[in-house]
């Protein structure tokens, strides 16, 4: 029997030149193509068809953390529709050094598609390097790598960061102390987000706001409420906590509930319904935001797809159809946004059932 695997190798190949010296930080994309290997504004082959077989792996942060379970169903519903075989590989612990483990076990097991939110920037790079010399094509998704061939990115950094600034300001009236409760240390995605939150309260009409502090509970509950605890503790001034991560916002949430500061410190950011209802209809939380995760990993594996089978390389400009999402544009070299975060309330949270 021919490995299914074949059809795609001279693709990957191809993206492999291109970004393992990107990557490494001494070739630009645009010296790759001139030297003939191709990139991400090659030629793509829009009419090409997708064979079943697609062997796609999803490797999430960790482990049964309800937003990557959220994701990885919808990608593995878009993998199934297109006849190929979806495995979810992973570690309980949100760590760079786990995910290289699972990394390496998708490439010795022949990984056509690699979808990764990555757990450090760069600490993942070897391995999904050395997949991709095997045929595989890497895509990011919620945090992205340094190496990746394709970004899908839930929402623009701005729009996240504004969405988090305004949903404070708009609480607070526009004046008072707040922090951030994030996830690891190395999360691109948090990262990005906080340094766009930065940049927006330099803005005349956020003076009132001061940001005075940052901590990180790495994804893991108990240590994510214990460092809400320190927060409120360490400030007693504070007005509010603001978490761009779904596990701290609901860990952040838990402890203001059946604590003194409940009704009084505003907690608020980036969570999913099904977590956050309890807080909303309790008081403790007025607003939140989020993007659908099942339409996040649909659309990463879609373009996973696309992407192995030359329907699309990434460039700018380039149109593909992911299911029954529709259409969609790369509106920069190797980044697809999903689309704007969503707020959520107590009038339109029983409408959302992730």
């Amino acid at each position: 029997m021919t490995d299914p695997r074949a059809r795609f190798l001279p693709l990957g190949a191809l993206t492999a030149a291109v970004l393992m010296t990107a990557a490494c930080g001494g070739t630009t994309i645009d010296d790759a193509q001139d030297e003939g290997a191709g990139g991400p504004t090659g030629t793509a082959d829009p009419d090409a068809e997708i064979p079943e077989g697609l062997a796609v792996d999803f490797l999430p942060k960790q482990l049964n953390n309800p937003f990557f379970d959220l994701v990885n169903a919808g990608g593995t519903e878009a993998v199934e529709e297109l006849g190929g075989e979806a495995t979810e590989r992973g570690a309980t612990e949100a760590t760079a050094d786990s995910q290289v483990e699972y990394i390496n076990a998708a490439g010795q097991a022949g990984s056509d598609v690699i979808v990764i939110a990555a757990n450090d920037p760069d600490a993942v790079c070897p391995a999904l390097n050395e997949a991709r010399d095997g045929g595989a094509v890497i895509v990011g998704y919620d945090s992205d790598a340094n190496c990746t061939d394709v970004f899908v990115n839930q929402s623009s950094n701005e729009l996240i960061g504004r969405a988090l600034v305004d949903m404070v300001d708009g609480q607070l009236d526009g004046e008072g102390e707040f922090a951030i409760l994030s996830a690891t240390p190395n999360a691109t995605n948090q990262n990005a987000w906080i340094e766009e939150m930065e940049q927006i309260l330099d803005d005349e009409q956020y003076s009132g706001l001061e940001l005075v502090d940052t901590v990180y509970g790495n994804d893991d509950d108990l240590e994510s409420f214990q460092e809400m605890q320190g927060l409120v503790q360490s400030h007693p001034d504070l007005d509010a906590v603001v978490s761009p991560t779904t596990v701290g916002l609901a860990a952040a949430s838990r402890y203001v509930s059946d604590s003194e500061y409940q009704g009084e410190l505003v907690v608020t950011g980036l969570g999913e319904p099904s977590q956050m209802q309890e807080f909303v209809e309790d008081g403790t939380v007025d607003e939140f935001a989020l993007w659908d995760p099942h339409e996040l990993g649909y659309l990463a594996g879609y373009t996973g797809a696309a992407l192995q089978t030359g329907q699309i390389t990434g460039a700018e400009g380039e149109t593909f159809t992911a299911g029954d999402l529709g259409e969609y544009t790369f509106e920069t070299d190797g980044e697809l946004v999903l689309g704007p975060p969503l707020v959520f309330d107590a009038d339109n949270i029983d409408d959302h059932d992730f």
